[in-house]
């Protein structure tokens, strides 16, 4: 049985960019503005304040764990943060590896293991849109571990190093996700899978998505009448039945496409479609590209990049 929630995570394709222990003392303030990466942060001693765009600020003390999908712009700052905005200042690098804000020269009040990773799914901004924006949670010490976890390994030179993170990442990224109560989530995926009844559609549509669903047969699995279907998937998923079949068809046939695995007609296959002919129509209209052409230019995109320091 195929499960939605990680079939999201592993298209994803999480890859570690950074990650390091930040402390802090007195007054203090970060802001971030971002390039939209996801962002992690667990508290491993005191506490902080965390103010994101569209959200509440929240207070987070030791244990919390903290995941924003897609991080655009967020302040992090003391319990009582400063007044003046000269005190929003780069982090002074200590001798023992960690990274200062505030004052230097006293025990710290806050101790923090921050990180970034990047997607390598050309379709992340449809998976991620399907995810909280986000994500705190409070006293899961596996969470913490799997943070520990990541950061050590992110900074060894260890044989297979990659393919520890890569599968740490979506370990991480899981077990975050899966805390979150769904019904009080944004619409999203979560949202979607803890309705009993839509639920048992979405798994249906993951299991088998070479199969011609229409809405009545998706709102027959779930128990549901048509229109009563509908209006219960849209409003908890953010967007219509056959318009979530198709972003998954899609992701899945770009997925296929840049990895090479399969030829156009087997592409088209794989993702429900009856010809290649139908496939390349409906890729072309969705994507913009022939699936030929696309493959082609997602070939010659995969280049490694440079790690980035500039996480916090």
């Amino acid at each position: 049985m195929i499960d939605p929630l990680t079939e999201v995570v592993t298209l994803l394709q999480p890859q570690a960019k950074f990650s390091k222990v930040v402390s802090a003392a007195g007054p203090w303030r970060v802001r971030r503005s971002g390039s939209g990466q996801l962002f992690y942060c667990v508290i491993l001693d005191g506490s902080c304040r965390l103010e994101v765009d569209g959200n509440e600020q929240i207070h987070l003390h030791q244990g919390d764990f903290v995941l924003i999908p897609s991080a655009y712009s967020f302040t992090m700052s003391s319990l009582e943060p400063p007044a003046s905005e000269e005190l929003d200042m780069p982090p002074v690098p200590l001798a023992n590896g960690e990274f200062r804000h505030g004052a230097q020269d006293v025990p710290p009040d806050v101790q923090l293991l921050v990180g970034h990773c990047s997607f390598g799914s050309p379709d992340a901004a449809l998976l991620v849109s399907l995810l909280p924006q986000l994500v705190h949670v409070r006293g899961e010490k596996r969470l913490a571990i799997l943070v520990q976890l990541v950061g050590e390994e992110s900074r060894a030179a260890r044989p297979a190093r990659d393919v520890i993170l890569a599968r740490l990442l979506e370990v991480l990224l899981i077990e975050a996700l899966r805390s979150v109560e769904g019904t009080d989530a944004a619409p999203g995926l979560l949202r979607g899978l803890a309705d009993e009844r839509l639920a048992v559609a979405i798994r249906r549509i993951h299991e088998n998505m070479t199969k011609p669903w229409t809405v009545a047969q998706l709102a027959k699995e779930a128990a549901l009448s048509r229109s009563a279907f509908f209006e219960r998937f849209s409003r908890a998923l953010g967007v219509a039945p056959m318009e979530y079949l198709l972003a998954w068809r899609m992701a899945l046939a770009k997925n296929l496409l840049r990895r090479q695995e399969a030829g156009i007609s087997e592409v088209a296959e794989r993702v429900g479609y009856g010809s290649a002919s139908a496939f390349s129509v409906a890729f072309t209209r969705h994507v913009g590209l022939p699936p030929a052409r696309y493959a082609r230019e997602q070939s010659e995109l995969q280049r490694p990049q440079r790690a980035s320091s500039s996480v916090f």
